[in-house]
């Protein structure tokens, strides 16, 4: 059995990997400009504002980014453009850290909703999610709410069936708001800890989606008025901008809490985890970059930054060291 130490250390090998696109966007302009100037000037910060900004670290939190490393530079007299690398990486952290009440769910009976459209990864998520609480010792019971696609429900009740947690529910054409009724009957009768409901996430009909997720909150503010309320919503991670603009967009029909970011192994558009985050307000509370439940993992800002400015050869010298 492996390790919690050992699951985050092949975790971070993994990000590494799936960041390398990234990494070589952003890590060797930046590092061209470190060695390439003399001097800080307003031509130093305009080039790492243009990389960042390729990255998709996009516009507002890239001008936070600047105006910090500004900040730190001026407080810390640094003359030298290569001392500012560290400043750097120390002020996207900053822009990054989710805080300590981002998984106040685990801590309390809870309802999570996750929605998110077809084919970013939204029921495999919901899938590997039971699974880590069920491994922290949670009781957790699945409700299959997204009865729009057809093969929703089987897929989910194949992760519900790996992680050893009950589901109800996953007939297509069933109405979603009816089953969360009885997941949420099944939750109480079981004394579960978390009900997870995979619900339908069609943006292209924001009326429909509107009407659905209000008929769920209208239930379980009557049937589970106790209950901690998460909202989660995943988004593709190789979209890039599009997953910003569709976290826009399900912002406006849910008060959304968290973000899960998905398939993050292989993007060259890591950096829209920064964006979301620093033009929404809404934390990236997971983050996945494979297909197991262990390529899921909550979102470490520290673990993050550095993956995305750790080249592969010295990843592999800190493994030898370690």
């Amino acid at each position: 059995m492996t390790t919690m130490a050992e699951e985050k250390k092949g975790f971070f090998r993994r990000l590494v990997q799936g960041l390398t696109k990234t990494r070589d966007n952003i890590v060797s302009g930046i590092d061209s400009i470190f060695s390439g100037f003399s001097s800080i000037d307003e031509d130093f910060y305009e080039e790492i504002e243009e990389i960042l900004i390729m990255g998709d670290l996009g516009v507002h939190a890239t001008t936070e980014i600047i105006e910090n490393l500004k900040e730190k530079v001026k407080k810390e007299h640094i003359k030298e453009p290569g001392q500012c690398k560290e400043l750097l990486i120390a002020s996207i952290k900053e822009q990054m850290d989710v805080g300590e009440t981002a998984y106040r769910f685990e801590q309390e009976k809870s309802v999570v909703l996750v929605i998110g459209v077809n084919g970013v990864g939204k029921t495999t998520s919901v899938g590997k999610l039971a699974g880590k609480l069920k491994d922290q010792g949670k009781k957790v019971v699945i409700a299959a709410a997204d009865t729009f696609r057809a093969a929703a429900g089987e897929q989910l009740a194949e992760w519900a069936n790996r992680a050893g947690v009950e589901m109800i529910g996953g007939q297509e054409g069933a109405d979603p708001a009816s089953v969360v009724y009885d997941a949420v009957a099944a939750a109480k009768a079981r004394n579960a800890d978390v009900l997870l409901c995979d619900t339908a996430g069609r943006l292209h009909n924001k009326k429909n989606l509107m009407e659905e997720l209000r008929k769920i909150h209208r239930i379980l503010e009557k049937e589970f008025p106790d209950a901690f309320r998460e909202t989660l919503v995943v988004l593709d991670g190789t979209t890039g901008q599009n997953a910003l603009a569709q976290a826009k967009q399900f912002s406006e029909v849910a008060d959304i809490t968290g973000i899960v970011l998905t398939k993050m192994d292989g993007t060259a558009k890591g950096g829209i985890a920064v964006a979301i985050q620093s033009e929404l307000g809404i934390p990236v509370k997971y983050i996945g970059v494979g297909e197991t439940i262990d390529d899921l993992q909550k979102f470490d800002a520290e673990q993050f930054v550095n993956a995305l400015f750790t080249r592969e050869e010295e990843n592999e010298q800190e493994e030898i060291s370690c």
